[in-house]
């Protein structure tokens, strides 16, 4: 029997829990045996949300988001995609999308074979009408998604909610990028929504879940690059 071939120089292969998954620069992450797509904190409409607390954002969030996760969805092909929770910013944020951005949402669930929305602390109830099924955890391919992360142990755990970022210094310089967290039996993944920040891996929230800091997957522009734990530090 032939072996499967590489993945593209650009995808990150690492394993999770002994499960093989593919880290995509987009910030996506791929279980390739089982055909799924997982994607997390798409945080749809936060800039409307904003704009009525007063702020004014560019209302243009959440089409440069659904852009940006079709075009993966047609990279990868996948027959199951996963959000894993905060799909949307709030429970109106369905109400306040542009009717344009309500047809590809809806076209682009109704694209694949299943999928699923896992609730999130922003939307509990994601809104009906984009179709999909809704649960609070998913067991798929020897992996447990939900949305926030277990505090302690939790192997093959795939989770959100914590926006990872990672911050290493060389030659005197510094970088800061949204990462994917891991340890090797766990992960966390990054926010993909165009409005959402990171929370640097060296914060307690991390160490809480991982036991320390954990190792990044961090999102260049062309590729994901390994950052071991000791190389990552704090913000401060």
């Amino acid at each position: 029997m032939n072996a499967p071939p590489p993945p593209p120089a650009d995808l990150l292969k690492t394993a999770i829990a002994g499960v093989t998954v593919l880290a995509d620069p987009a910030g996506l992450l791929v279980v390739p045996e089982a055909g799924v797509l997982v994607v997390s904190d798409l945080h749809f409409e936060k800039g409307s949300a904003w704009a009525a607390g007063g702020q004014l954002m560019p209302p243009y969030d959440t089409r440069a988001t659904l852009k940006r996760l079709a075009a993966g969805i047609v990279r990868h092909r996948p027959q199951t995609v996963i959000a894993l929770g905060d799909s949307f910013h709030d429970l109106r944020a369905g109400d306040r999308m542009h009717a344009d951005d309500t047809a590809t949402l809806a076209a682009m669930v109704s694209g694949v074979s299943r999928w699923i929305w896992i609730e999130g602390n922003h939307d509990p109830a994601p809104p009906p009408q984009f179709g999909g099924e809704v649960h609070e955890t998913v067991e798929l391919a020897g992996l447990l998604f939900r949305h926030e992360p277990t505090e302690g142990e939790a192997r093959g755990e795939i989770a959100g909610h914590l926006h990872p970022a990672a911050k290493v210094r060389r030659n005197g310089r510094a970088l800061r990028r949204r990462c994917f967290a891991t340890d090797g039996t766990r992960l966390v993944m990054p926010a993909f929504g165009a409005f959402t920040g990171g929370l640097n891996v060296c914060d307690d929230a991390f160490a809480r879940c991982f036991g320390g800091t954990p190792d990044a997957l961090v999102m260049g522009r062309e590729r994901v690059w390994p950052v071991a734990a000791s190389s990552c530090v704090g913000d401060g």
